[in-house]
């Protein structure tokens, strides 16, 4: 299907109140991962909170690199962080994860509250709503179906939550000075190509133009 053909039947089902079928797939959320996530919050962005809530300003589109649904959701189901995280393990005992993850056939799989912390991306996860998509390597390159669901998914969000920007993974350190930064060391960040700017104009081009904010240029 063509690009604009694929947007246009995208919308126009969201439009006519159809609106992207979510099946609830929760990870793990137990006391230790509640705990996990009220320290990170405070440790890394001296947000002093009894319950690891957000307040959702932002869409943050990833991809797992994984190829497999299972294999995707394994890798965030647990509390902590595995071993094989070392490059991120300095900054926090707590698992990555997101609040959705979408499969290469489109379906669109609820991990968690849409209000609840993630762990997904730097800087950003007091505001942000994670969206994973299964694969992005060259085996597995992200799927039109995907795309669809990501397109649905972000008009289900800003029609629930005052979303003002959508970005990609790779996009998250052009907020580095912005308002809504709140990473307090300097020193971690991590070099990021997912989904990758093709994915990422697809999906803002469906909308108006001035539907969401524009994000930092560089």
């Amino acid at each position: 299907m063509k690009l604009n053909k694929l947007i246009l039947v995208s919308c126009a089902a969201v439009l006519l109140g159809c609106g992207p079928k979510i099946v609830d797939r929760p990870v793990s959320f137990d006391q230790e991962r509640e705990e996990l996530t009220i320290a990170y919050l405070d440790e890394r962005y001296g947000l002093q909170q009894d319950v690891p809530t957000i307040d959702p300003k932002m869409v943050v589109i990833h991809w797992t690199a994984i190829p497999s649904l299972e294999k995707s959701f394994d890798a965030f189901r647990d509390s902590k962080l595995p071993n094989w995280r070392p490059e991120i393990a300095g900054a926090g005992a707590l698992n990555v994860s997101a609040h959705f993850l979408i499969a290469q056939d489109g379906t669109i799989y609820r991990l968690m509250p849409e209000t609840t912390m993630a762990r997904h991306v730097i800087g950003l996860n007091h505001c942000a709503i994670g969206i994973e998509n299964v694969g992005g390597t060259k085996e597995t390159p992200l799927t039109e179906a995907q795309l669809r669901s990501n397109i649905q998914l972000v008009e289900y969000l800003s029609k629930k939550y005052p979303i003002d920007y959508v970005i990609g993974h790779h996009e998250y350190r052009l907020f580095e000075g912005h308002p809504l930064w709140l990473e307090k060391d300097e020193g971690y960040r991590t070099e990021k190509s997912d989904p990758g700017d093709d994915f990422m104009t697809k999906v803002r081009s469906s909308f108006e133009a001035d539907k969401f904010k524009p994000i930092p240029e560089k």
